[in-house]
Formats: C-alpha cells, structure tokens, sequence
C-alpha cells in the first residue's frame, strides 16, 4: 500500500495523508517499529486517534516527497533534549514555566498539564512541553535535591 497514498505537511507543520480511496486524514503522525535495530522498516502512520493507517515495510521505498517529509518528522519526534536539572519553575500549578539545563543547554518551556509528565520505569520521565517538544529525564534519582522537590509537586 506504500505507493497509494500522498503525504504533505501542512503550513502548521502537521502531515496530511490522502489514501488511494480519498480519504484524507490530518495530523498523522510516523512511528517506527523498531528505532533502534531497524529505524527504516516498518513504519506506521497513525491517525490522531491512535489507528494505523499505513503500514511502510522500508522508508528507502517511497519516492520523494513522502520519504523526506516521513524522515524529517521522524527525526523531529526523536530530537529529545534530556533534563540534567530543573532550575526553575515558575508555579506549582499547570501551567508553569519551567527553566532546566539540557545536556542541550538551559532552556525555558511550559508544561501545559500534569499528565505531561509520563513515568517510563526504572526513574525515567518523559515530559512534554506545549509545543509537543518531549525532554526526557533518564533517571530521577540522579538529580539534585532542588530538582526532584520540583518533580515530585507534579507527580
């Protein structure tokens, strides 16, 4: 199904897919199946909703413009900044503003809700700004004390 389709982003920066039947779907988003051990096999684009709308058995298949418009999103969505500490936060309520150190640099966002935050196991977190840009803290523990009393007001 890899060539039946059409895939553009939009001026907001979301992907619009059109299917072979004319059925469009805003706001698709890819997914690989496997970032690490075959980041270009077996990619999905999945409606808002959560459906898998196409399956793509190699990115390196599809003619341009898809491909590039599916790698550049992919490699968008997988730029995550990990929190070395949280310096400040603005309140104790969403939304905040929240000041931390990246091992990207020191950055500003604001954490919309606090089901932003989402426990991955093991200490990990990932958070996810207004933007929909994700930072990642890898172990919570590791952080300061200033650091984790921020954290632990939001979960």
């Amino acid at each position: 199904m890899t060539d039946n389709f059409t895939l553009v982003q939009d001026a907001r920066g979301r992907l619009q897919l059109t299917l072979a039947d004319g059925s469009v779907h805003e706001g698709v988003v890819p997914v690989r199946a496997f970032p690490l051990s075959a980041p270009d096999e077996c990619i999905a684009l999945v409606s808002t909703g959560g459906h898998e709308l196409v399956n793509i058995a190699r990115l390196s298949s599809l003619a341009e413009p898809a491909r590039g418009v599916i790698a550049d999103t992919l490699a968008a969505r997988e730029f995550v900044p990990r929190i070395e500490a949280i310096l400040s936060c603005s309140a104790f309520a969403t939304p905040s503003t929240w000041t931390v150190r990246t091992d990207r640099g020191q950055t500003e966002f604001v954490l919309k809700a606090e089901e932003d935050i989402r426990r991955l196991g093991e200490g990990r977190l990932m958070i996810t700004d207004s933007h929909g840009l994700q930072l990642e803290v890898v172990d919570q523990a590791r952080l300061d004390a200033h650091s984790r009393r921020i954290l632990m007001r939001f979960l």
